[in-house]
């Protein structure tokens, strides 16, 4: 059966092991001594490296995990210092993981990056930095109107996916959602659900399409209470859902 497991790292990273049997394969890693530690201990073979998108706190662990495991592919959406072997990858393109049994996606979603990626299938999503748990990512080399799209094509697939993001973001984007929607019942429910979960030291990741849609105010842009925020916090008069997200991306980032 396939599982994916949760592997923290950094201050607030994750990286994702997807595995059957005793094949795996990893998505971002921003260090490699957790990686290889879960993969001792659960007598796992290192399949494929995953790649989002080029920032270190996503691919320092790459060159350990591949000096241990050198029949591991490498696929991401761009050159990586170091690594010759690495498989580039666009939008449309298909992974098959056959030792997984598992087909994935490529999906360009630039707008964190101008290279981003994100890798979907099997009801899975692993979106890095572009789509987050109650929020998206900073604009870090694209633009408004790209992570606007991008966000916007994820939020068209299938509500029950499950949203495996990059960074435990989620309670302190909650309280940036409930501040632009203080009147959305979901958004205060959600704030107690992770609350107890952060309690408990649990992960509040994966989170479920239909609840990003229900109270993350980055894909609500199109509710008129969070038009009305943006506008009143914004200092002008929305005449397009981008302009909505520029400044609720831009307010975010002031926090």
């Amino acid at each position: 059966m396939l599982q994916v497991m949760t592997i923290p790292a950094r201050q607030d990273n994750y990286i994702w092991l997807i595995k059957k049997d005793n094949h795996a394969v990893i998505v971002d890693p921003g260090e490699a001594e957790p990686v290889l530690q879960r993969l001792e201990q659960a007598g796992l073979q290192l399949d494929a490296i995953l790649v989002t998108h080029l920032h270190h706190d996503h691919i320092d662990g790459i060159p350990r995990l591949l000096a241990a495991w050198p029949s591991a592919r490498l696929f991401a959406p761009g050159d990586i210092a170091g690594q010759l072997y690495v498989q580039r990858i666009e939008d449309g393109d298909e992974l098959h993981l056959d030792a997984l049994g598992l087909t994935l996606q490529v999906l360009h979603v630039p707008g964190h990056t101008g290279e981003h990626v994100a890798y979907y299938g099997q009801g899975m999503l692993f979106s890095g930095d572009t789509l987050f748990a109650a929020g998206c990512g900073r604009l870090l080399g694209g633009k408004a109107e790209q992570l606007y799209a991008s966000l916007r094509r994820l939020a068209a697939l299938p509500p029950d996916t499950q949203v495996y993001c990059a960074h435990e973001y989620t309670q302190s984007n909650l309280r940036f959602c409930y501040q632009v929607e203080p009147q959305n019942p979901a958004i205060r429910t959600r704030m107690q659900q992770v609350g107890k979960l952060i309690q408990q030291g649990l992960p509040t990741i994966p989170s479920r399409l239909s609840d990003e849609l229900a109270t993350n105010v980055f894909l609500r842009t199109a509710s008129p209470d969070v038009q009305a925020w943006a506008e009143m916090n914004g200092g002008q008069i929305c005449e397009n859902e981008i302009q909505v997200f520029a400044i609720l991306r831009e307010k975010k980032n002031n926090l």
